[in-house]
C-alpha cells in the first residue's frame, strides 16, 4: 500500500513538472495587456508602445497598449498588482512602484506584490524652462531660486513620479526651493511650460523635446552626472553649478506576485530579443531613450529594488512639497 501511494505521488509530481512544462511551452495563447500609469505622448507611452508593438511580432499574439493615467501612476499599478499572475497583464514600471508610491498616496499595493522581470531602458531627463519665464541656465535659475524661495513653480507627471523625484534632488543637493505643480502625465506637465503657465520641469526627453520643438520652451540641461550620448547638446547639470545632482528615469516590465518562473523566463528572454533588435534601438534612441537591457531577471530585481530605495528616500523628502 505504501508503495501504491509512493508510486501515485511520484506520479502526480511528474504530472504537475510536465503541466508546467506545457504551459511554458504554450505561453502566450492570448493577447496581453501592458497596463501603463501614464497618458498617451509622454515617455512611458513611447517606451510602452514600442516594445509592445514588437513584442507582439515576437510572441505572435497581440499585445495591447492600456494607459490608466492618474494619481502619481498608482492607479495603473493598482491594476496590475490585483490582476492575475498568469502573464497576461504586465505593467510598465520604474522606481516609484518599488516603494515610493505608498509614501504620497494611500495604495493598496506594496513592491512585494509585484515581480520585477527585466529593464527596458535607461535615460537621462531634461531641466526645461518656459521662455516666458525669463530663466535661461541653471546659473540663472539658482540665482532667482535663492533670491526668492518657493516662487518658481516646477510641473511634474505627478506626486511621487520619477519627474517630481528629480526636483526634490535638485533642491536639496542645491539647497533651493520650488513650488511643485502636479500634472497627469509629462505631456501635461510640460505643455503648460510651454504654454508659460508654469515655469520649469524636469521632463523626460520626449516630453521635454516636444515642449521645445513650440519654440516656447528652452533646454537648461540634463540630470545625469554623465553626458548623453543621445542628447549632446545638454550638459549635465552637475556640471553647470548643481555639483552631486545625479537621477535618472528608467523603465522595466512588471507582473502581479505569484506569475511563474517559467512565464516570467519567456517574457524576459522575448524582451531582451525585442532590445537586441536595430530598428527598436533605433526607434528608442529617436526618443532619447537608451535601450538597457538587464544581464538576468535577478540582476534586474536587484537594480529596481535599490533604485526604489532611493526614490523611497526622495519620496519621503517630497511630501513637503506634494500638492
Amino acid at each position: 500500500m505504501m508503495k501504491k501511494m509512493m508510486k501515485l505521488s511520484l506520479a502526480c509530481i511528474a504530472l504537475g513538472v510536465v503541466a508546467t512544462a506545457q504551459g511554458a511551452e504554450s505561453y502566450p495563447a492570448k493577447p496581453i495587456t501592458l497596463v501603463m500609469g501614464f497618458p498617451p505622448g509622454g515617455g512611458a507611452d513611447n517606451v510602452g508602445r514600442v516594445y509592445a508593438n514588437n513584442l507582439s511580432k515576437l510572441l505572435k499574439h497581440p499585445v495591447v497598449v492600456e494607459n490608466r493615467p492618474g494619481a502619481g501612476s498608482t492607479i495603473g499599478a493598482a491594476q496590475v498588482a490585483k490582476a492575475k499572475p498568469d502573464g497576461y497583464t504586465l505593467y510598465l514600471g520604474n522606481s516609484s512602484v518599488m516603494g515610493s508610491d505608498s509614501i504620497l498616496y494611500n495604495v493598496s499595493y506594496t513592491p512585494d506584490d509585484f515581480m520585477p522581470v527585466a529593464r527596458l531602458t535607461i535615460a537621462p531627463m531634461i531641466l526645461i524652462a518656459s521662455k516666458a519665464s525669463g530663466i535661461s541656465s541653471v546659473k540663472d535659475l539658482l540665482e532667482r531660486a535663492k533670491k526668492s524661495p518657493g516662487t518658481i513653480n516646477v510641473a511634474s507627471s505627478g506626486n511621487g513620479v520619477i519627474t517630481h523625484l528629480a526636483a526634490v534632488e535638485f533642491m536639496d543637493v542645491s539647497h533651493t526651493k520650488f513650488m511643485h505643480i502636479p500634472f497627469k502625465g509629462g505631456a501635461p506637465a510640460t505643455q503648460s511650460v510651454a504654454a508659460g503657465d508654469t515655469d520649469i520641469s524636469f521632463a523626460t526627453a520626449p516630453s521635454a523635446r516636444a515642449a521645445i520643438d513650440t519654440g516656447k520652451a528652452i533646454g537648461l540641461g540634463i540630470t545625469t552626472a554623465k553626458p548623453s550620448g543621445l542628447i549632446p547638446q545638454y550638459q549635465p547639470i552637475s556640471d553647470l553649478g548643481v555639483p552631486g545632482y545625479n537621477i535618472a528615469n528608467w523603465w522595466g516590465i512588471f507582473v502581479p506576485k505569484g506569475t511563474s518562473k517559467e512565464v516570467i523566463d519567456v517574457l524576459f528572454n522575448a524582451t531582451n530579443k525585442v532590445l537586441a533588435d536595430e530598428g527598436v534601438r533605433q526607434s528608442l534612441a529617436s526618443n532619447y531613450e537608451e535601450v538597457a537591457p538587464s544581464a538576468s531577471v535577478e540582476e534586474f530585481v536587484k537594480f529596481a529594488r535599490k533604485e526604489g530605495e532611493q526614490g523611497l528616500r526622495l519620496a519621503k523628502a517630497s511630501r513637503e512639497t506634494a500638492n
